[in-house]
């Protein structure tokens, strides 16, 4: 997911082998902590949202309201508003954005949601101010959900992909962004505005990939690696090798050939209500 000048580069990048695995995300596997407390007429902000997968499930939640997704990359919300079209959804728009500079006037919608966002951004505090802005006052919600990637849990966990991990962090930071986003979303929360603990609630919820998603996942990977925002970076700054990179592409494919390889991705999730 992603947003305009709030980023040096995004690591992830968007190849199909990215934008193709963002889109098997729904609401349910990567919101179901802020399902709960939408209401039919709600009017929701989805930042960085990408192929606009969860932003179609979040606009049937909301049949009396509307959804708005918002994104730095204009080809993917050309994907996004089709498959909202194919979907029948007319409550629904999508629309430029960067998140350092919402588009919308204060207190406008009731939800604002990001998802996979902040770990990317140079500064999620500036982030997280700008959407509590345009959160309407008296309860509005800020949901957050961000992976915290030192906690990955790999079966089997053959030297590759450990390094694949190791590196993964380096490249991260090295592109501005924090790999471990999931720990700090109470701690940026705080700074941009929300009073703990009254108008914070935080929770972790994870990913299990394993059988075909797992599969899935990995060749996901052994795309990506291979595309300028990681090994463009890593071998910029001198962390590894193409040659290493490219095997490291390949154990990643393999992987996901292993019988019984699960991998499992912790989250860091948060409600914040707007005073």
């Amino acid at each position: 997911m992603t947003s305009k000048k709030e980023q040096a580069a995004y690591t992830h990048g968007h190849h199909s082998s990215v934008v193709n695995d963002h889109a098997r995300r729904t609401a349910n596997d990567s919101a179901a902590f802020l399902i709960p407390h939408i209401k039919p007429n709600h009017k929701i902000l989805d930042l960085g949202c990408g192929p606009g997968t969860i932003t179609a499930d979040l606009a049937a939640l909301v049949p009396q309201g509307s959804v708005t997704g918002g994104d730095a990359v204009s080809s993917v919300l050309e994907q996004a508003s089709s498959y909202a079209a194919s979907r029948g959804l007319d409550n629904v728009s999508f629309q430029t954005v960067d998140g350092n500079d919402l588009p919308f006037p204060d207190d406008t919608f009731d939800v604002v949601y990001c998802h996979q966002l902040l770990q990317h951004v140079k500064d999620p505090v500036g982030i997280m101010r700008e959407m509590r802005r345009v959160a309407k006052p008296g309860g509005g919600i800020v949901a957050v959900r961000e992976a915290d990637y030192a906690g990955f849990v790999f079966y089997p966990a053959p030297p590759e992909i450990r390094r694949w991990a190791e590196l993964y962090q380096l490249v991260a930071r090295a592109n501005g962004g924090e790999p471990d986003a999931g720990r700090y979303l109470h701690v940026w929360a705080r700074q941009a505005g929300f009073t703990p603990p009254d108008q914070i609630t935080p929770s972790w919820d994870s990913w299990r990939y394993a059988g075909q998603r797992a599969t899935q996942f990995s060749l996901s990977w052994h795309g990506r690696i291979l595309q300028p925002g990681f090994m463009g970076t890593a071998v910029r700054e001198g962390f590894s090798t193409e040659d290493e990179i490219r095997s490291l592409s390949e154990a990643w494919k393999k992987w996901g050939e292993t019988e019984d390889c699960m991998i499992v991705i912790p989250h860091g999730e948060l409600l914040c209500r707007k005073p």
